[in-house]
């Protein structure tokens, strides 16, 4: 697809009034006063379509007081918010410009009796529906997850600082109770010393 094609499909209408040249109908038009917006209907008779595509135009002629009044619009264009249809009537012509030289009734077209009056619409392109968009929600299972782990390296250290202390502590009541042992030794020994010596001096005194 050529890229001016591309961009004017982006600007077409999904949807399209059928327009009959002869028909009267009512334009609902938006117009911007200031700050303000507001929708303004011109009635009128459809007297001639031309062109194709984003540049489709209709012209719509109407009398006001007595002068003729014509406005074209765009088909696509997003100020023409719609069309409706008020009167069917006859036409055996594409152009309609005979109308312009009539005056009073004779400026309007026959209506055909007993047709139905049906505002309908020709869809261009299909309206894409929307995806819904996939939230991505973040799991609370990581969270908890990630704290048990820190509370297991705190009570690893914790008990690895115990276990620290108690063979600390066990290797001081060791040596606490190896001095005791040593000091009865050495009585022991120095007793044994003086008995023999005691032993002695009374055999000195018999002699």
């Amino acid at each position: 697809m050529d890229i001016i094609k591309s961009i004017e499909h982006e600007q077409l209408k999904n949807k399209v009034p059928v327009l009959t040249v002869g028909n009267t109908v009512k334009v609902h038009v938006k117009v911007k006063e200031g700050n303000r917006e507001r929708i303004q209907v011109f009635e009128g008779i459809i007297i001639k379509k031309q062109g194709g595509g984003l540049n489709e135009t209709f012209t719509v002629r109407k009398i006001s007081y007595g002068v003729g009044v014509e406005k074209t619009f765009l088909v696509h264009s997003p100020m023409v918010e719609k069309v409706e249809v008020v009167r069917v009537g006859k036409a055996r012509r594409a152009k309609l410009y005979y109308l312009r030289d009539r005056v009073g009734k004779a400026s309007r077209t026959k209506e055909k009796l007993g047709a139905r009056i049906e505002n309908k619409e020709i869809t261009i392109k299909e309206e894409l529906a929307e995806e819904p968009v996939e939230e991505v929600v973040e799991e609370p299972v990581a969270a908890e997850e990630v704290a048990p782990v820190e509370e297991t390296t705190v009570e690893t250290a914790a008990e690895e600082v115990k276990e620290e202390t108690v063979v600390e502590e066990a290797k001081a009541e060791e040596e606490v109770t190896e001095e005791p042992v040593a000091e009865e030794a050495v009585t022991e020994e120095a007793a044994a010393e003086e008995a023999p010596a005691e032993e002695e001096k009374p055999a000195e005194s018999e002699e």
